[in-house]
């Protein structure tokens, strides 16, 4: 059977989660690789997160003129299910959460020779640069750091575009993970135990079910329970701002 020009080329995969950059490297590469090989742009959709973010894939689906596809874990229903379940939150290799609800759906629905797309900014090479490590048999690309875009343009261009940025970055948080997600510091949980008190609240007696504690406070481990009110910085606030290379970036989708 002969393939398709499409089918003869890799496929490319846009792995978006509701955040403004992945938001601008799916647009981008859009813009490269739209009527030559197939792109899926994909979204693991995780049930902790802020319902906002369905509103926000429903307008950048729209500004991609581009449908977004939705998938989910087939064996656990969301992070608390993982924690509960493992017994397991966060350690130095990262979120239990993280490993199940994204990296195993990603590896199911990937295909050999596929091209990943995932949105690191500019200041996130070295993570760019980690992935290639640990993941080595998978081709990354990475649009944003290739262009030179930072946060604080890929927060400019969402904007340009007409699109409400998610509520979590409009709440005051400086990402769009998850409410209450187990990577965040001190700072971070005292602001969720103020705008989200139902989820600090689960999250602490938690952490005494498991016997183990998220946050640091100095050099101590400190069940949230413990945790002071004043401790750790406040989430920075958002800088919003298209440099030249934004615009510069705009005029390959324009």
């Amino acid at each position: 059977m002969t393939m398709t020009p499409l089918e003869a080329l890799p496929r490319v995969v846009v792995w978006f989660s509701c955040g403004a950059a992945n938001a601008v490297a799916a647009k981008l590469t859009l813009a490269k690789y739209a009527g030559k090989n197939e792109v899926v742009i994909a979204r693991c959709v995780i049930d902790n997160e802020h319902p906002d973010h369905d509103r926000f894939a429903a307008d950048c689906a729209g500004w991609f003129e581009h449908p977004i596809t939705e998938l989910r874990s087939t064996e656990y229903t969301d992070a608390w299910d993982v924690w509960e379940r493992t017994r397991w939150l966060v350690g130095p290799a990262g979120a239990r959460c993280t490993t199940e609800l994204k990296k195993r759906v990603r590896q199911d629905f990937e295909r050999a020779g596929d091209i990943h797309v995932m949105g690191y900014t500019a200041e996130e090479t070295k993570r760019a640069d980690r992935f290639r490590e640990q993941n080595w048999e998978l081709t990354l690309e990475a649009p944003l750091i290739d262009a030179g875009l930072g946060k604080a343009d890929c927060l400019a261009m969402i904007e340009r575009a007409g699109i409400e940025l998610g509520a979590m970055y409009r709440l005051g948080y400086n990402h769009s993970n998850c409410i209450g997600c187990v990577k965040g510091s001190a700072g971070y949980w005292n602001k969720i135990r103020v705008d989200f008190p139902d989820v600090f609240d689960r999250m602490a007696k938690l952490e005494r079910n498991i016997g183990a504690s998220i946050c640091k406070v100095g050099d101590a481990r400190t069940y949230l329970d413990e945790l002071p009110p004043d401790a750790g910085r406040d989430e920075p606030q958002l800088d919003i701002e298209c440099s030249l290379l934004c615009v510069m970036a705009e005029q390959n989708y324009k």
